[in-house]
């Protein structure tokens, strides 16, 4: 009888034990990794009728909270520009939570971060409600505005701008977009009837995970061919002089696959091709042929350095940017169809342009950043970061030298489209074929190329060559202009 009571005694104090420890773990330990749980309704439920800190750009907020002056939800998540801004905001909703920067900048601007304490001290003393801290992004209004309605209605692309020499964000935007207002409305069955529709649209931007400028993992196609010319210039069996084999195919030992040269510019025109001629035309098979004499390995760690597979620091505040890829495991004609931007190579147009930004910052690759500063709720700056070094991709004279030729590519090759007049642009435009007919067009640059001010990246998704054509160089030049002409 005894030793029964006796067990029954450890079994509820092992119970106990758990229970406490539980409750001890959610409370303490693991609160604000739960907080922090994009997956977690509970803070967005505490918090949805709450004044919360705007997200600001050019003055002007994004994503506020206006008074309803109803008593049972006082104050009401609207956004004034939905459509241009929503894969950066994301949305703040009773129904589904919370996304972009909505999210990963959750507790300041609800004014529950550690920065804020000395402000939720006062408030409560006030017996006033606590205020969230304003986030004042990098974006720049105009130029944001100018890249959203360069990407048409109906075409899935994006379009990133940066400054090379800080790691700026001046504007970043995607389509198809949505209406954030649709989702954060406090008629909860709106907000239900909204999203069913809205889920129902091919690469809509509404989970930043695998769509949008920083989520989306795409074929870069020849714009790879940045990562190939760096990687012969690194290893020191190549030179600004040296002579490229270029085949119109390129034959493999026991198959019958052939890799094709370009055929929309000059390459047929010679048997072999400089570096300047190579990025010119996009040639194809010169840069096969490097990369199959300096072997995977090498290709693969100059893709690191410029940032595949790494991540992006700790400046961008979204969470869910994601990482770009190189495959393992190649064989030969797939590593010269890798090094050319085809077969598994993955990379977010984020990444493209942190990749152009570097070889137009002598080699530095800057965090890339939207935050400007964060300031409370009596407009006091708490933060304001600083351009923060990220990792050298390569040296200056190599990148100097790539930059020299990605200038000839726009004043004589095949991104001409691109130029500006009186100013020197260097340029790169890429596409990768999906089989079907259409491709994943591109184009990466900056400018000035002796001084640059501003970087470019711009993909168009799905699109026949002609069209591709029409919306990434000229659409690169009008950035251009916009930027260096403020």
């Amino acid at each position: 009888m005894n030793q029964a009571i006796r067990h029954s005694w450890v079994a509820a104090i092992a119970m106990f034990a758990l229970i406490f420890g539980a409750i001890s773990y959610v409370q303490v330990i693991g609160a604000d990794e739960l907080k922090a749980n994009p997956w977690n309704q509970r803070a967005v439920l505490q918090s949805f009728c709450n004044d919360r800190g705007a997200i600001i750009v050019g003055g002007s907020p994004v994503a506020e909270s206006v008074d309803t002056g109803s008593e049972t939800c006082a104050f009401q998540r609207t956004y004034p520009q939905p459509e241009a801004y929503a894969g950066i905001t994301g949305y703040f909703s009773q129904n589904f939570g919370a996304t972009g920067l909505e999210q990963s900048m959750g507790a300041e601007l609800a004014g529950n971060s550690d920065q804020l304490f000395l402000d939720r001290v006062g408030q409560l003393f006030l017996g006033n409600q606590p205020k969230g801290a304003s986030v004042e992004l990098t974006i720049d209004p105009e130029i944001q505005e100018l890249a959203y309605s360069l990407i048409p209605d109906g075409q899935r692309g994006s379009i990133v701008v940066t400054n090379p020499k800080t790691g700026a964000i001046l504007a970043m935007v995607s389509k198809p977009s949505y209406d954030p207002n649709l989702v954060a409305t406090q008629d909860l069955a709106a907000a239900d009837a909204s999203m069913n529709e809205l889920i129902k649209v091919p690469g809509i931007n509404l989970n930043p995970n695998v769509s949008g400028p920083t989520g989306e993992l795409l074929a870069p196609g020849s714009v790879f061919k940045l990562v190939g010319t760096a990687a012969a210039l690194a290893s020191g069996k190549y030179n600004k002089d040296s002579e490229l084999p270029n085949p119109a195919e390129l034959p493999f030992e026991g198959i019958e696959y052939r890799l094709p040269n370009y055929a929309g510019g000059n390459c047929y025109t010679r048997d072999t091709a400089s570096f300047a001629f190579a990025l010119q035309q996009s040639c194809n098979t010169p840069f096969a042929s490097i990369a199959l004499d300096l072997g995977r390995d090498a290709i693969a760690e100059q893709a690191a350095k410029f940032g595949f597979g790494q991540d992006m620091g700790d400046q961008l505040k979204l969470d869910y940017a994601r990482g770009s890829t190189f495959p393992d495991d190649l064989d030969g004609p797939g590593l010269a169809q890798s090094v050319i931007g085809q077969k598994d190579v993955r990379a977010t147009p984020l990444q493209v342009a942190l990749m152009t930004a570097a070889i137009a910052n002598d080699g530095v690759q800057m965090q890339p950043n939207l935050i400007k500063t964060l300031r409370s709720p009596d407009l006091r700056v708490i933060e304001e970061p600083q351009p923060k070094q990220l990792r050298t991709s390569t040296t200056p004279d190599i990148a100097n030298q790539i930059t020299e030729w990605m200038v000839s590519a726009v004043s004589e090759g095949i991104a001409n489209r691109a130029a500006v007049p009186g100013v020197q642009v260097a340029g790169k435009t890429g596409t990768a074929e999906l089989g079907n007919g259409t491709n994943n067009s591109w184009f990466t640059g900056f400018a000035p190329a002796n001084n640059p001010q501003v970087g470019v990246t711009i993909v168009m998704e799905g699109v026949d060559i002609t069209t591709g054509a029409q919306l990434t160089s000229p659409n690169a030049k009008r950035i251009f202009e916009a930027v260096l002409n403020k």
